[in-house]
């Protein structure tokens, strides 16, 4: 009777082990791609201070680009997700770009002034949506459908207002949740 005990105790533990450890792992066993919900983050938008959560977004088609000041493709691609916005942010498409720069937000203020960039514009100094989202490289960005899930991800610049990229949001913005 005793031996069972400790069986019954050793399988306990291992489970409870192996609980523990999914939950450490979770990021690596459930990785951040297409067809996966997008992560709720946080971050100030750098014109109101306002605290913004992902949760403002739902029901929305959203570009979501993570991004850096000091990033020579996010200087390459910018332009691209300003026309995009010209082109789409009256049908109702949302740009959120989310700054991980250490600095100040005079200093991506600034790069918004330069590129006369109009599109929202969120600061993350924490780089927790850098963890939330598995970032390998930046620029990185992720189009999320009215229901909140990646339909694209790229790191790297592109070429934001290309016909491909521009017929996927406008087939995302026909789609109803």
């Amino acid at each position: 009777m005793k031996k069972q005990w400790i069986i019954v105790a050793v399988v306990v533990a291992l489970l409870s082990g192996g609980a523990y450890m999914g939950l450490k792992l979770s990021p690596q066993l459930f990785p951040v791609e297409v067809g996966s919900n997008a992560p709720d983050f946080k971050a100030i938008d750098i014109n109101t201070g306002d605290s913004v959560s992902f949760d403002q977004y739902k029901g929305q088609v959203v570009l979501l680009n993570i991004w850096a000041t000091w990033c020579g493709p996010c200087q390459v691609e910018m332009p691209s997700i300003e026309r995009l916005q010209q082109q789409l942010g009256p049908a109702g498409l949302r740009i959120v770009a989310v700054s991980i720069d250490d600095g100040d937000d005079p200093v991506v203020k600034a790069f918004q002034h330069q590129y006369g960039l109009t599109f929202q514009i969120l600061h993350d100094k924490s780089h927790a949506i850098e963890r939330l989202y598995q970032v390998t490289g930046y620029p990185e960005t992720f189009v999320l459908n009215r229901k909140g899930q990646i339909v694209k991800k790229v790191i790297g610049p592109s070429a934001w207002d290309s016909p491909v990229n521009r017929d996927l949001i406008v087939h995302l913005l026909d789609e109803h949740a």
